[in-house]
């Protein structure tokens, strides 16, 4: 009789060890506000799980994946009445484990993945599910309603307790048709053109492009081109018959003056030795 009491008190002793290991072991794994207070780029969100009471059936789960958002983008969603936020948190609370191995492992397809929505049975249309597609590498999110945009953008790993909590950043929170206003995506930034490359030290600026000018001059001739003539250019009137008398033809030219003159005298001296034989006959 004593073997068989102490044999059992024994195994009670330790089964209850085992209990006593198990919870708190559990209870550390699944402590969402313990873990989130590591990083305070997530504090909004975990004081809204706080603030709701999710973090309270977040903890009694062995098994959650939590998609959390900074607090930059949890501002979309912060001054919403309580209860619109709590249900919009809820969708952000997978039942299951994803980490970013398992993540990047989906094949290039959609996963629809259950929420802790869904265990309130006001779940409507599929929206406490999420739709969860990898394409091209990149892996997005969105409610599992049909026809529901993917916004949400899987970012990088928070924390994981393999197979208890993983904690993965998204880029915004998503809000399933009938749990609140949608949110729209951000914008893409700005297209900036790349600065233009500095010249190399020591050389030459480049020559400025060729103008319509310029184009039209160099496909022209190397000459000038012809001008309308101008008044000091233009050629000189032929000269008019008026008021001059007519040019004598080559024919018909004068004997120069020395000639004319020598032909003269020699007439004066015939003339007066004439002259002189005359009145020698007389």
């Amino acid at each position: 009789m004593g073997l068989k009491g102490s044999s059992s008190s024994s195994s009670s002793f330790l089964l209850l060890a085992i209990l006593i290991v198990f919870s708190s072991t559990t209870i550390s794994a699944v402590n969402i506000t313990r873990v989130l207070e590591k990083y305070p780029n997530f504090s909004t969100m975990n004081d809204l799980f706080t603030r709701t009471g999710l973090n309270v059936p977040i903890n009694k789960r062995q098994t959650i994946t939590i998609l959390a958002v900074d607090n930059d983008a949890m501002g979309s969603i912060s001054g919403r009445p309580e209860e619109e936020i709590k249900n919009i948190l809820m969708n952000h609370v997978v039942l299951d484990y994803y980490d970013e191995i398992k993540l990047k492992g989906l094949k290039d397809r959609s996963t629809l993945l259950t929420t802790l929505y869904q265990t309130t049975g006001l779940g409507q249309q599929q929206n406490g599910f999420l739709n969860c597609t990898k394409m091209n590498g990149k892996i997005f999110f969105g409610s599992g309603v049909k026809g529901s945009p993917l916004n949400a953008q899987y970012v990088n790993p928070v924390f994981q307790n393999p197979f208890n909590l993983s904690v993965v950043q998204i880029s915004m929170p998503i809000v399933a048709p009938g749990l609140g206003s949608p949110i729209q995506a951000p914008p893409p930034p700005p297209f900036t053109p790349p600065p233009a490359p500095a010249p190399k030290k020591g050389g030459k600026a480049p020559a400025p492009g060729p103008s319509e000018e310029d184009d039209y001059s160099d496909s022209a001739p190397e000459t000038a081109p012809a001008q309308a003539p101008s008044e000091d250019d233009s050629p000189a009137p032929a000269p008019s018959n008026e008021g001059k008398k007519k040019m004598p033809a080559a024919d018909e030219s004068e004997p120069p003056a020395s000639a004319a003159s020598s032909a003269g005298l020699s007439f004066g001296v015939a003339l007066l030795l004439g002259l002189v034989a005359s009145f020698a006959g007389f």
